[in-house]
């Protein structure tokens, strides 16, 4: 097995199209390294990306904010502006680990191991996130949600990497908001999660949701059906059930020792009408 620490994007990208057998991007290492300690993964070559100059910042921009690669979860709890404006994906990210592996983990490395249960990968979605991807031939931008493609499959070429992730500025009168369901008060992974974002008019009335769930299919979930039910309500009960309706509706979960089929269909409803109830009053709706 090689080593690199490239300095340069440039070189790291090199480096990994050039690379023959298996090559793994080292942003964090609390997957990574798990997974090679357990056998399942035995890479030729691992390009640790840390030290290369704006990947490890959190940049706040005209348009919202840019989160680099190498940005450890900790360092986004601790971001208030970001805190501020995405209250729901820096609580996903905050979810994810101990505090000792918050000072390791980072959201890009969260989404590319391609968890179905990976936590900030809902929040992410829910927000509009979009993923900066440069290559060996161009720099390309794609939706969060079309990142994974299958459990533990990405869209990523050959020397691609996700330099960063992208998230809007927000409009006035939005919020967001995360939830998921664990068996054990902390530490553990989600057997269902669910992440709201909404935008209301000066009434109160919600003019703009998305609504994402995650562990309830191979891949996120970016459930629309469930984000035009709240849309032009005010979170009246009866839009609720139908929000709620239309998350069950899209699941399509495994049945496993930590969750039937028909509780993760159940509880994606439940936790998505709650963070939606959290979003609406981090929007400033009553």
């Amino acid at each position: 097995m090689h080593y690199a620490r490239p300095n340069s994007l440039k070189d790291a990208i090199s480096l990994l199209a050039e690379a023959k057998g298996k090559a793994f991007v080292l942003a964090g290492g609390s997957d990574l390294l798990v997974r090679m300690k357990s056998g399942h993964v035995e890479p030729d070559l691992i390009v640790d990306i840390k030290k290369i100059d704006g990947l490890d910042e959190i940049r706040k921009t005209a348009n919202g904010f840019r989160i680099g690669a190498a940005v450890p979860c900790a360092a986004m709890g601790e971001a208030a502006a970001l805190k501020k404006a995405w209250p729901g994906v820096v609580e996903a990210a905050n979810l994810i680990g101990s505090k000792q592996v918050q000072g390791r983990c980072t959201i890009v490395g969260n989404l590319c191991n391609a968890s179905p249960a990976a936590d900030s990968v809902p929040a992410l979605a829910a927000a509009g996130a979009k993923a900066v991807i440069a290559g060996p031939k161009r720099k390309r931008t794609i939706a969060v949600e079309k990142v994974v493609t299958a459990p533990g499959r990405t869209s990523l070429g050959k020397g691609e990497i996700v330099e960063a992730v992208l998230l809007d500025k927000r409009p006035a009168r939005s919020g967001d908001a995360y939830l998921r369901f664990i068996p054990r008060t902390e530490m553990d992974i989600a057997v269902v999660s669910a992440g709201v974002s909404l935008t209301l008019d000066a009434k109160g009335v919600v003019k703009a949701a998305r609504v994402a769930l995650g562990a309830v299919a191979p891949t996120v979930l970016l459930v629309t059906p469930a984000a035009k039910a709240i849309v032009g309500t005010k979170l009246e009960d009866a839009a609720l059930d139908k929000l709620a309706a239309a998350c069950s509706a899209a699941c399509s979960p495994i049945d496993d020792k930590r969750g039937t089929v028909e509780f993760r269909t159940k509880v994606a409803g439940v936790l998505a009408k709650r963070a939606a109830r959290i979003a609406y009053k981090r929007a400033g709706g009553k």
